[in-house]
């Protein structure tokens, strides 16, 4: 395979895998700010400081390395979900830890909301996304599941839950970059949140309306109570 650059020459031959991760990185970062169809493959290739023609040798061509970029974060969300969710010692932690995972994934790629938005707007989902994302829903239920279990939630449909709180997240996410510039060039008259803020507030909103009912039986008022008393003491005279 002719490739155009020392540096890609060497990069594939003594690690293929630095390649891959290369493109991948590249990709999320154009595709995120352009979208798919506006970054042709020769700036991606560029980016990653290799040949274009290696982009169809690992991927099969620009859409297979869009679809490797939105399938690999989705796995990585996934993988670090589980984890997250299996240690924690109840359902609201668990809660708690899904809104940890995700804030430090956005913190380590934050293209990727943007990316993913685009997609969904776009075209729809990826087919190679769907089992990750049934992955990560399912880490929703069982924290529903788990929280109605143990009373430490009330019972709720947990889909309700799940996109009230990962589209929030995806969309406050997606929306930083338009705030930032909004901010830079004045056109704010006030200041935005920033992501760790929200979370705080998305986990307070959330925990408290989810929260379990722990009142007891309601008590009638006294003055009904006396009335009735009051009424049968006349009948009884």
């Amino acid at each position: 395979m002719a490739l155009g650059t020392s540096g890609g020459r060497t990069r594939e031959r003594r690690d293929p895998q630095a390649t891959r991760r290369a493109l991948l990185a590249a990709g999320a970062a154009l595709f995120s700010e352009g979208g798919y169809d506006a970054v042709p493959i020769e700036d991606v290739a560029a980016r990653a400081g290799v040949n274009k023609a290696l982009i169809s040798y690992h991927f099969g061509g620009k859409r297979g390395l869009y679809a490797a970029i939105l399938a690999s974060g989705f796995e990585q969300i996934a993988r670090r979900l589980d984890a997250a969710e299996a240690s924690a010692k109840d359902a609201p932690a668990a809660l708690r830890a899904l809104l940890a995972v995700f804030a430090a994934f956005r913190t380590e790629h934050p293209e990727f909301p943007g990316l993913f938005m685009r997609e969904v707007l776009s075209s729809g989902i990826e087919p190679s996304v769907v089992p990750h994302l049934l992955s990560i829903i399912d880490v929703s239920r069982r924290i529903a599941a788990r929280g109605a279990r143990e009373g430490t939630l009330r019972s709720v449909n947990p889909l309700l839950m799940h996109f009230g709180l990962i589209g929030a997240l995806v969309f406050f996410s997606s929306t930083e970059p338009a705030r930032r510039r909004a901010a830079a060039e004045r056109r704010l008259p006030f200041a935005m949140p920033e992501l760790p803020e929200f979370l705080r507030y998305l986990e307070g909103l959330t925990l408290r309306g989810l929260a379990p009912d722990r009142r007891g039986p309601r008590r009638r008022p006294r003055t009904a109570t006396r009335t009735r008393a009051v009424r049968r003491k006349e009948r009884a005279r």
